[in-house]
């Protein structure tokens, strides 16, 4: 039977402003923590590559400092970098510790630079690396281009100097022996259908398998990395980060910088500019001296 209620019937205006305040909430809660979280993860990264390359210097057994930590190198035969804490005992695979602090970094400063979705992310291949020369000057410009996602169009992002530091990283690692990336297949979640393989710049070497990080593992990685932070919200609780929280302060940081809302929704991938407007955070740019929308 039809349902007796028509949308007509609906009000959605109440719905909408309330989901509306909770994602600004969001965005004005984690925006002024973003150079903490940036500069937590780039430390993490760092005293983790220090302890694994400590731990292989050690001999079984030997106690060893690095990335602010004391830990003995324990005696076992494996492929994997094994210490001990010497207090609890506690065994630690230094090897994944720090495969996950890179990739969580990675992760977390691609996002942080390009507002690109989640889905996007682990799509990005080493054919997504294009470049353009200017006609004039004869200059080339590296630019990143953004798979189809949900408007089926894709689109071409400038890489700065900083985000063309974290590819170029990530490019290295990915690379196997032979120095060029591995093809990996990914099963795409929304399609439901297996990607032909591709080299995939978000992969990694499980066992002796070389898999695609997916969506689920990008989300423990973030939530890791802000497990080892300790950046705490307004309320003094752990502050969590979903990936589209970076989407969203892309856009409200892009616009509070100056740049106009129908250059950053083609850079969003939006159809419509009124979904880019609904990023942005009204206060911010309240506070920044733009008026607010009604």
């Amino acid at each position: 039977m039809p349902c007796p209620i028509r949308a007509s019937d609906i009000q959605y205006k109440k719905q909408k402003a309330r989901t509306k305040a909770r994602m600004d909430a969001r965005t004005r809660e984690r925006l002024p923590v973003m150079p903490a979280l940036a500069a937590a993860v780039e430390q993490n990264r760092k005293d983790a590559a220090a302890r694994l390359a400590a731990a292989r210097a050690a001999l079984p057994g030997e106690l060893f400092t690095a990335g602010g930590q004391a830990l003995r190198r324990a005696d076992t035969v494996s492929h994997r970098t094994w210490a001990e804490d010497p207090g609890s005992g506690k065994r630690r695979d230094l090897g994944r510790e720090e495969d996950n602090a890179f990739w969580a970094w990675a992760a977390i400063k691609v996002l942080t630079h390009t507002g690109i979705r989640l889905e996007e992310l682990i799509e990005l291949s080493h054919h997504s690396l294009v470049q353009y020369r200017l006609p004039a000057s004869g200059e080339l410009v590296p630019l990143l281009s953004v798979a189809p996602s949900k408007t089926d169009a894709e689109r071409l992002l400038v890489i700065d100097p900083e985000l063309a530091d974290v590819l170029s990283a990530v490019i290295t690692r990915a690379r196997g022996a032979d120095g060029a990336i591995p093809l990996v297949a990914a099963y795409d979640i929304n399609e439901r259908t297996w990607n032909p393989p591709m080299p995939l710049l978000f992969q990694r070497l499980n066992g002796l398998e070389r898999q695609p990080i997916a969506a689920g593992g990008i989300r423990d990685l973030i939530r890791g990395a802000l497990a080892s932070s300790a950046i705490t919200g307004t309320d003094a609780k752990p502050l969590d980060f979903r990936p589209h929280d970076f989407r969203r302060i892309f856009t409200t940081d892009a616009i509070l910088n100056g740049m106009p809302p129908h250059i950053a929704q083609i850079l969003l991938g939006h159809a419509d500019i009124n979904t880019t407007m609904g990023y942005k955070n009204p206060r911010e740019l309240h506070q920044a001296g733009e008026d607010c929308p009604d």
